[in-house]
């Protein structure tokens, strides 16, 4: 199954690559020959998702000058999570899709519970 994902996740990825060599000429042709150059971007995306999170929770609690978690951390958290987990299916690496597969759990449920707390909040 996984690597069934994975070929598509890849088909998609040359198709990508033909569009983007389409709109801009300019770009190697070595992108439709090569998707793995394709993906290697959206793996770094996927990090400077995941990352942004990190920064902004950081950037949030130095000014408030305590510890806070706002809630587009978790957002980011599932677009990164989401993108790292693509990426993981295309390379089949199990440890990965775990890993994310599992904190995309998380995140979501986090989300569930603030949209609750809040709802029985505005109830109230």
């Amino acid at each position: 199954m996984i690597a069934t994902l994975s070929a598509y996740i890849e088909a998609g990825a040359t198709s990508l690559a033909n569009a983007l060599l389409f709109i801009l000429p300019f770009l190697p042709a070595s992108l439709a020959e090569q998707p793995e150059q394709i993906m290697v971007v959206v793996g770094f995306a996927g990090q400077g998702l995941f990352a942004m999170r990190f920064i902004l929770q950081w950037l949030t609690s130095e000014g408030q000058g305590r510890s806070v978690i706002p809630v587009a951390f978790w957002y980011f958290s599932i677009g990164g999570g989401s993108v790292l987990l693509l990426y993981a299916i295309w390379r089949q690496d199990p440890v990965i899709i775990c890993g994310q597969g599992l904190g995309l759990f998380i995140y979501f449920r986090n989300l569930y519970f603030i949209h609750r707390t809040r709802g029985d909040e505005e109830a109230g």
